[in-house]
């Protein structure tokens, strides 16, 4: 496995690893200087391979993002049965999905790397080879700019993402209940008790869903409301107002500031529920419960099955799967 540094030469550096296309650190200057790796994760490459079972700590996600509902897709009339790796679901791409796949590095510069993967026709049971593409950027702004690509010779389904654990922080000993997190989205998707949404969209007005304005996050996380007792936190695609800025995150204890801008109709926020003290990660530290949250911008969960205007979820052969994402880092004034 190799790891690659990218830098604007102003303050920011990331790190990148051919397993996964993964993101392994993200340092930025806190309000007082001081360099901040704000993303969770291993000190040793070989760890994120062994410990797989563990979490898709910084991995670029395919086939498909999220859940497939019971693991099954329909492609032009035909039932295809998926490998079922959550529950009755497939989620991630399933169980061998692109975050364990070593890419191919087609180039690497010093403030960019962009990284390629073949997926064969029937990898997990998904039809058609795809050529598949992640590009990384530092920008000049503090900025880690994501571009995904993918095409096909069959019709299939993409969703891609990255999996990136957050805490602003910069300290994985310390919970990300104290963030504030902002959301541009009137609606979100509540789940059964599977965690797969039940195919509707709901207001978050007057709900602990509500991040419209500035929230921490452990605020209404303990919430008596059966979506979050179910999910045990949030773990929900919220629907984005499609205006590219889907979401902000700031440490009160850092200053550090996030970002979110996208072109995806929807967000994934999961924060870290089903993390234990069981994962040791940078530094010795063991990752507990919310010690970090994930902000995934994709395609909405389930589409291929949901057919939902915005987000279908299907790939045609010879058409290009493109999907683009910023985060972008600063200092909060205050």
């Amino acid at each position: 496995m190799e790891r690659f540094t990218i830098t604007n030469g102003k303050g920011m550096t990331v790190e990148v690893a051919d397993y996964g296309a993964r993101i392994v650190a993200i340092r930025v200057p806190d309000r007082d200087g001081v360099s901040r790796d704000v993303v969770l994760g291993f000190d040793h490459l070989e760890d994120y391979r062994h410990e797989r079972h563990a979490n898709d700590f910084g991995a670029a996600i395919g086939r498909y993002a999220n859940r497939l509902g019971n693991g099954r897709i329909v492609v032009d009339g035909r039932t295809i049965q998926l490998p079922q790796n959550n529950g009755p679901h497939t989620l991630h791409g399933g169980p061998d999905g692109w975050q364990y796949r070593r890419f191919d590095v087609v180039s690497a510069g010093r403030d960019s790397v962009v990284l390629h993967l073949l997926s064969p026709d029937g990898d997990n049971g998904f039809p058609g080879n795809v050529e598949a593409k992640v590009a990384y950027r530092v920008t000049d702004d503090n900025g880690l700019q994501i571009d995904y690509a993918a095409v096909s010779d069959q019709t299939t389904v993409i969703n891609m993402t990255n999996h990136s654990y957050f805490n602003l922080n910069g300290d994985g000993r310390t919970t990300v209940l104290n963030h504030l997190l902002t959301i541009s989205a009137d609606q979100y998707m509540p789940n059964d008790e599977t965690f797969l949404p039940i195919g509707v969209k709901e207001p978050v007005a007057g709900t602990p869903f509500d991040f419209r304005s500035p929230k921490a996050i452990g605020r209404d996380i303990e919430a008596d409301h059966l979506q979050l007792v179910n999910g045990n936190g949030y773990d929900h695609n919220y629907v984005l107002e499609g205006r590219g800025g889907a979401a902000r995150l700031e440490s009160p204890l850092t200053g550090i500031v996030m970002e979110v801008w996208t072109t995806a109709p929807g967000m994934q926020l999961y924060t870290g529920n089903f993390l234990d003290g069981s994962v040791v990660g940078k530094g010795g530290v063991a990752y507990t419960k919310h010690a970090a949250v994930c902000l995934e911008t994709q395609l909405y969960p389930d589409s291929p099955n949901r057919h939902w205007a915005e987000s279908s979820g299907y790939l045609h052969a010879g058409e290009m799967f493109e999907s683009h994402t910023c985060f972008k880092f600063s200092i909060a004034d205050r």
